[in-house]
């Protein structure tokens, strides 16, 4: 998997912090190289990347045998949206 560009990042930043949340399955479809899971916020104990008002976003690392929560973009392979409320 490759590692989420400096572009994707702030694109995908962009996205998330609209206050139309695009779905999950758009994101994917742009986004097709990196994971993407989708949870509620109280599912994820790790300090959020980014926050936005209908969501964390935090960064998996999946370059190693186990996947992992980073802070390091150079490291992300994935995504996963941690929504406020009701499920996208």
């Amino acid at each position: 998997m490759m590692a989420i560009s400096d572009v994707e990042l702030t694109e995908i930043e962009r996205l998330l912090g609209a206050e139309a949340t695009p779905a999950l399955s758009e994101l994917r479809a742009k986004f097709s190289h990196l994971s993407w899971t989708r949870c509620d916020v109280s599912d994820v104990l790790e300090t959020p990347f980014r926050s936005f008002t209908a969501c964390d976003v935090h960064l998996l690392d999946g370059a190693d045998h186990c996947v992992t929560v980073t802070d390091d973009p150079a490291r992300a392979t994935g995504v996963i949206v941690a929504f406020r409320g009701s499920l996208r």
